[in-house]
């Protein structure tokens, strides 16, 4: 079996759309290590960018999926992407062969940082965090590395807001019992609007996290909470649908939940099958010890084992 392409998709995405994804570094490399991770505990917190990924050889692959019309190409995947250096190459050679956006999903830890500034000056969609308002509840949440703090992230995405020309698409992960009082959420509500993002997103636990006590709010929670943001924020939480009939390999399958674990309805709509036939290369999966499958609010996921992360 070979390694898993860093390429991944289109997959639904409940943000962006049909998202063609590159996955720019290490599996969970990262300045954060939240309790809500759908793809488990972080095993190397770092902060240290260095460039992972030979950028041609990138973007050489996105040309290869453009046929498959995506709505956007996103930097984003098992870690955290701003890690990776020489992201002004990266997007400046895929807006040399491509129109469509291309958006970076990220904790937002190290946008305060002129070199990430600059490299993601060109970037149409850039989508950061913010999980607390509360210094104690941000290390709870989004237990970062011991450099980094709530003020840092706030004055970084602000410095960012003011440098960058394109869009900023604030999410806001609220845990039911952490971070869904009514005086957090104000507090949250109230950082977020000195932030001035064009859009702030409402997101709950929807996938198996990292940490069993971590539970969903509901949708109607949500919805209630939605209102206290200015600008009024849009909930996110659920699944998209979509799929339509065709046939798999097993690496297409592995890739995919390799980066997120997945129901057999993601995977149909995330490959583009039909969930019978994605329901059965999971099991397959399985059976073979590539995948493991874990029950959460009464659905069955699906992630790549420990051991067969770099195996496709």
């Amino acid at each position: 079996m070979s390694t898993i392409s860093p390429i991944y998709g289109p997959v639904p995405s409940r943000r962006l759309g049909r998202s063609l994804g590159i996955d720019l570094v290490p599996f969970k490399t990262c300045s954060y290590d939240c309790i809500y991770c759908q793809l488990g505990r972080t095993t190397c917190k770092t902060l240290r960018r260095r460039r992972w990924l030979d950028t041609s050889e990138l973007v050489g692959r996105v040309w290869q999926r453009l046929e498959t019309e995506p709505d956007v190409v996103a930097l984003a995947g098992s870690g955290e992407p701003t890690l990776h250096t020489g992201l002004d190459r990266l997007i400046g050679g895929i807006k040399a062969i491509s129109d469509v956006p291309v958006a970076v999903v990220t904790n937002g830890s190290l946008l305060g940082r002129r070199s990430v500034q600059r490299e993601l000056a060109e970037a149409d969609i850039v989508l950061p965090s913010l999980d607390a308002a509360d210094p104690e509840l941000f290390r709870a949440v989004n237990r970062p590395h011991p450099r980094l703090s709530l003020a840092g992230l706030v004055e970084g995405i602000g410095a960012f807001r003011q440098a960058f020309c394109g869009q900023i698409w604030l999410e806001v992960m609220l845990i039911e019992g952490v971070t869904d009082d009514d005086e957090e959420v104000e507090r949250l509500a109230a950082l977020a609007a000195m932030l001035e993002p064009d859009r702030i997103q409402l997101n709950t636990v929807v996938r198996p996290p990292a940490e069993t006590h971590v539970r969903p709010m509901s949708p109607g929670r949500l919805q209630a909470l939605a209102a206290a943001f200015r600008p009024a924020a849009e909930v996110i939480a659920g699944a998209p649908d979509g799929p339509v009939d065709g046939t798999l390999t097993s690496a297409q399958v592995l890739g995919l939940i390799s980066r997120r674990s997945c129901t057999a309805a993601d995977a149909a709509a995330g490959l583009a099958v039909h969930r019978t036939v994605a329901l059965k290369a999971l099991d397959q999966l399985v059976e073979s010890g590539f995948a493991r499958r874990r029950e959460h609010e009464g659905s069955w996921y699906y992630s790549a084992a420990a051991s067969r992360r770099e195996e496709a």
